[in-house]
C-alpha cells in the first residue's frame, strides 16, 4: 500500500494505462528498419536506442499496473474494445527482436526475445479468444470491434517473421524453423481475412460516425503490409530450403496479394481521415491510438523495400522511397505529441491542489 501511495497522481495515469500503448515500441521499430533499409543509419540507430527505452520503461509501468492495478488491467484484458491492444506487447517484442538482428547483428537477443514474444503470443492469443468466447454479456458487433482487433493477424505475423530470421542462425533446426514460420505466416493470412471481413461490414453496413473512426483502423493496411514483409521474409530465405523451395510461387503470389491488398487500403483510409477530421470537426490532439497509424506506415515502407528484392521490380523501391519520409514525419509528429501530453501530466501533478 505505501508504494501505491507514492505513486501520487502518477497512480491514476498507470491504472488507465493503455493495454495497447506497446504500439509505441512496434511503431519506433518498424521506423528505426525503415531508416536502415533507406540509408538513413543515424536514425536508424537513435531509434533502435531508444526504443530499447520505451521497451524497458513500459514494462515498467505494466508490472506496476500488474501488481497495484490488478483490476484494472484484468478489465482491459476481458475488454472486446482493449483486450486485443495487449497483443501490441507481442509484435513489439518480436520487432525489437527484428532490430537486434538487422541493426545489430545480435542474434542471441533475438532468440531470447522471440522465445519471450511466443510465450506471450500463445497466453494472449488463447486467453483473449477463450475469455471472449466464454462471456455472458457481449456486445453488438458495431460495439464490440474495431481496427485493434486486427493486432491478432499482426502479432502472429510478427513472431513468423522473427523464426525465419532467427533461423539463419540455428542450422541444426533452420527446416524446422521455417517450416513452423510458414505455418504462422499462414494462420496470420487466415486471420486477416476473418476479422477484415468482420470490419468491413461495421464500417459499411452499420453507422460509424467521425469518432468511431479511430487511428487503428489504420492496421487494415498495417496488417497486410506485414503479411506482405512475411511472404517476403519467407521467400527471400527460401534458397536452400526443399520445403520453402516446394512453395516458393505459392509465396510469391501470397506476398504480392498482401502487398496489393495493403496498397488499396490507402486512398480509403486518407479520404476517411479527411472526412473525419475536416467534416466531421475531430481535433488532431495526441492519443496514443495514433502510433496505430504511424506503424501501418512503417510497415508498408520496410514491406515495398523486401517486395522489391524479391521481384527485382524497381517501382517498388521508388514507392518506398516516398514512404520512408511519410513515415518519419507521422513518428515525429506522434512523439511530439506523446512529449507534450506527458509534459502537461507532469505540469499538472505539480500544481498544488
Amino acid at each position: 500500500m505505501g508504494m501505491s501511495r507514492s505513486l501520487g497522481k502518477a497512480g491514476p495515469l498507470i491504472a488507465g494505462l493503455p493495454p495497447a500503448y506497446f504500439a509505441l515500441v512496434m511503431s519506433t521499430g518498424i521506423v528505426s528498419i525503415a531508416c536502415h533499409l533507406s540509408g538513413f543509419q543515424f536514425l536508424a540507430l537513435s531509434l533502435f536506442w531508444l526504443n530499447v527505452g520505451f521497451y524497458v520503461i513500459l514494462w515498467q509501468l505494466s508490472f506496476i499496473r500488474l501488481i497495484f492495478y490488478y483490476s484494472e488491467l484484468l478489465a482491459d484484458f476481458r475488454s472486446y474494445s482493449r483486450g486485443f491492444g495487449f497483443l501490441t506487447i507481442v509484435a513489439g517484442t518480436c520487432i525489437l527482436g527484428n532490430q537486434f538482428i538487422i541493426l545489430m547483428g545480435s542474434p542471441r537477443i533475438a532468440v531470447g526475445l522471440l522465445c519471450f514474444g511466443t510465450a506471450l503470443w500463445l497466453w494472449f492469443i488463447y486467453g483473449l479468444l477463450t475469455s471472449l468466447t466464454i462471456k455472458g454479456d457481449k456486445p453488438s458487433l458495431d460495439e464490440g470491434i474495431n481496427g485493434i482487433w486486427l493486432m491478432v493477424t499482426v502479432s502472429t505475423q510478427s513472431v513468423s517473421i522473427l523464426i525465419c530470421l532467427v533461423s539463419s542462425h540455428c542450422p541444426a533446426q533452420r527446416e524446422l524453423l521455417q517450416f513452423a514460420s510458414f505455418c504462422l505466416f499462414l494462420v496470420g493470412g487466415l486471420f486477416y481475412f476473418l476479422i477484415i471481413t468482420l470490419i468491413f461490414y461495421r464500417v459499411i453496413f452499420l453507422p460509424l460516425g467521425p469518432r468511431d473512426l479511430t487511428p487503428p483502423y489504420w492496421i487494415s493496411m498495417g496488417a497486410a503490409a506485414i503479411g506482405t514483409l512475411t511472404g517476403a521474409t519467407l521467400t527471400a530465405h527460401s534458397q536452400g530450403s526443399p520445403f520453402l523451395q516446394q512453395v516458393h510461387q505459392f509465396l510469391v503470389g501470397c506476398t504480392v496479394l498482401f502487398w496489393s491488398v495493403a496498397t488499396w487500403w490507402i486512398p480509403l483510409l486518407l479520404i476517411l481521415g479527411i472526412w473525419r477530421h475536416f467534416i466531421g470537426k475531430i481535433n488532431l490532439s495526441y492519443s496514443h491510438q495514433y502510433w496505430g497509424m504511424v506503424f501501418p506506415l512503417g510497415m508498408y515502407t520496410v514491406c515495398t523495400v523486401r517486395l522489391s528484392e524479391i521481384t527485382q521490380l524497381p517501382i517498388f523501391m521508388e514507392i518506398s522511397h516516398y514512404f520512408i519520409y511519410a513515415a518519419l514525419t507521422a513518428w515525429l509528429l506522434t512523439f511530439a505529441g506523446l512529449i507534450r501530453s506527458l509534459l502537461r501530466s507532469l505540469g499538472a501533478s505539480a500544481r498544488p491542489v
